[in-house]
């Protein structure tokens, strides 16, 4: 087992399964599933600890894909190219969104989107460096990335709005074949940038729990 970081707690979470798009069968038996949470208050001193804990669980013939080595936890593009958890995150109604991708390896990225595709690069110049904590649990028959995104990083809606999160992920193979899964595809060919695959509804308020932070930085390099 791999841990690049080390869990303080654990949040109650709700689970949702992904689908892998039938135009990109998987050959193994696998199943990936997603627990999310939202914790913590966006006013006062507790505000530093109000955000969203998503669990990746990828289940089956694990020894049989490719998944990035662990490395230093550090920002870096075309994890999408290999094993990657992502999500999808937009206000209702509005065409930008934000995309995060979450590698095996404990790397991450974090873009912008004025609309389908299109960087918003003003407003990731604008906005304070997103650094999600990231834990990794690799194991024969099971891998567990878990991360904290503090609400910072994420769009926040007014009150009446209701924020629209896609989950997915791409899964490699032994032979380098890249599966595609999400919570649903909307369209013939794997796409998690259409806007039908942010099917999961986050209703305003979203940060109403108790402040807590499940994840904290790992002072030993991996």
């Amino acid at each position: 087992m791999t841990s690049i970081t080390t869990p303080s707690s654990t949040l109650p979470a709700q689970a949702v399964h992904l689908v892998c798009h039938p135009a990109t069968p998987c050959a193994q038996e696998l199943q990936l599933t997603v627990s999310l949470a939202l914790a913590g208050a966006v006013t006062g001193h507790d505000e530093a600890s109000a955000g969203l804990l998503l669990r990746y669980q990828l289940t089956g013939d694990v020894a049989a894909l490719k998944v990035p080595t662990p490395t230093l936890p550090a920002a870096a593009d075309g994890l999408w190219q290999h094993t990657c958890f992502e999500a999808f995150v937009a206000v209702a109604g509005e065409a930008a969104y934000r995309e995060f991708n979450f590698s095996p390896s404990g790397q991450w990225a974090a873009y912008r989107f004025g609309s389908e595709r299109v960087r918003d690069n003003a407003a990731e110049a604008s906005q304070s460096p997103v650094e999600p904590l990231i834990e990794i649990s690799l194991e024969p028959h099971a891998l567990v990335l878990q991360v904290w995104l503090a609400h910072s990083a994420l769009p926040f809606p007014q009150a009446g709005e209701t924020l629209q999160l896609g989950l997915s992920a791409v899964v490699e193979d032994h032979l380098g074949q890249l599966r595609y899964w999400a919570l649903t595809h909307p369209a013939a060919q794997p796409d998690f940038h259409h806007r039908g695959g942010l099917a999961l509804p986050l209703p305003f308020p979203l940060f109403d729990a108790q402040p807590a932070s499940p994840i904290k930085p790992s002072t030993t390099p991996p």
